[in-house]
């Protein structure tokens, strides 16, 4: 509770002075370049191929690099072939993109080779093998930096050993330093990822937390909360690791990784729930739906091109819940209308948090391009400065 009090009381005078003073969105050349030199944390950020055939189109042109030191390039998948006899990368048309190693590795940013699918067939005998040498060659012949594992989710004793097999493998193909090796794991932990077995194989841990909100709630939820709202009606919703703090406590007195070894995630993104009127307010759908969710009437909506046109403009006002220190919007006319997600100062707060009050390695997001509205990216841009100074006030 006494951690907690400090944090509300830090939050107040971050809050002041963040609100006075404007997110610089734009700096020459020169000023990025030795602005990058400044960090010291990780700051990774997750980009999707298919972000470039967006509107606006975001591709290798519009990534700010100074802002970065890793991006994990997504969109390759582990499949099996048509007969089943080996593993094979899943390429999509359009996912190549020598540019953006190009422009990174310019700028002193590693590009890694971000995959996910069907990891459960790596049990098989052989498919080890052959799905590693795949990995390993389309690392080499394309100059990729190293390998982040997204797994959702082992569910068994088989897939833990699969995940450790599989990251001793990939750390044995590709080695430490001269390549980096991630998995991508949810708040809650979950036994079946084998985290201190793996440890010594990997560089680090991204925690995805977010996600608490969603379709898959049957109420409002906050998609990313940075401390536990002990008030929500339905904390099984989202617990245990409901909470950036409560994820490090399990990661770090749960499962003892090491801080440096983790990074902290935080989403660009949020969620509308069109038919509920207030915080934690059950969706009226989610007596009639076949899983008793809210389902579609929980849209998924970026913060660049939709969510921050909304922040106290066109009808919507917004509002931050006291405990858990993020934002969320209601319709100034009382109608239906939920939004949770994070904005400049919530990013920036979660990330200091993490970075400098936790002393975790670093954080990174989902997705770099999600906070693009065309011209500038806030929420990316809280999140460097929250990487750059180990003091709120600073």
């Amino acid at each position: 509770m006494k951690t907690l009090k400090r944090a509300l009381a830090m939050e107040a005078a971050i809050v002041a002075g963040l609100l006075l003073s404007a997110p610089a969105q734009a700096q020459t050349a020169s000023a990025e370049n030795a602005a990058a030199s400044k960090l010291t944390k990780r700051l990774v950020g997750d980009y999707g191929y298919w972000s470039k055939y967006q509107s606006p189109p975001y591709a290798a042109a519009q990534i700010p690099y100074s802002k970065l030191t890793h991006i994990n390039h997504a969109g390759v998948s582990l499949v099996l072939n048509s007969d089943g006899t080996a593993v094979i990368l899943s390429v999509p048309q359009g996912f190549l993109e020598p540019a953006l190693l190009k422009k990174a590795h310019k700028a002193g940013v590693k590009v890694l080779l971000l995959l996910g699918g069907d990891f459960t067939v790596l049990a098989a005998p052989g498919l080890m093998d052959l799905a590693v040498g795949e990995i390993h060659y389309f690392v080499l012949q394309y100059g990729y930096d190293g390998v982040d594992i997204d797994w959702e989710y082992p569910e068994s004793s088989q897939d833990r050993k699969t995940f450790l097999d599989l990251m001793t493998a990939l750390r044995a193909e590709l080695p430490h330093p001269q390549y980096t090796l991630s998995a991508d794991i949810p708040p809650w932990g979950g036994s079946f990822y084998d985290l201190r077995g793996v440890e010594p194989m990997i560089d680090y841990y991204n925690i995805m937390m977010y996600d608490c909100a969603g379709p898959w709630t049957d109420d409002a939820q906050l998609n990313s909360p940075i401390f536990w709202d002990y008030r929500d009606p339905q904390p099984y919703e989202c617990e245990p690791g409901g909470s950036a703090q409560q994820a490090i406590q399990i990661f770090i007195d749960d499962n003892k990784i090491s801080r440096t070894k983790l990074n902290m995630g935080t989403p660009f993104y949020g969620y509308y729930y069109t038919n509920v009127k207030q915080l934690f307010g059950v969706c009226p759908n989610a007596a009639h739906t076949s899983d008793g969710n809210c389902d579609n009437a929980v849209l998924t909506e970026n913060y660049g091109t939709f969510i921050k046109q909304r922040i106290n403009h066109l009808g919507w006002e917004t509002f931050y819940d006291p405990i858990a220190l993020v934002p969320y919007m209601l319709r100034t006319d009382g109608k239906a209308g939920f939004i949770t997600y994070d904005d400049y100062v919530s990013t920036y707060y979660r990330t200091w948090y993490s970075d400098w009050a936790q002393g975790l390695g670093g954080t990174f997001m989902w997705s770099l391009d999600a906070d693009y509205d065309g011209h500038s990216q806030d929420l990316l841009e809280a999140e460097y400065t929250g990487s750059l100074n180990p003091k709120p006030s600073e």
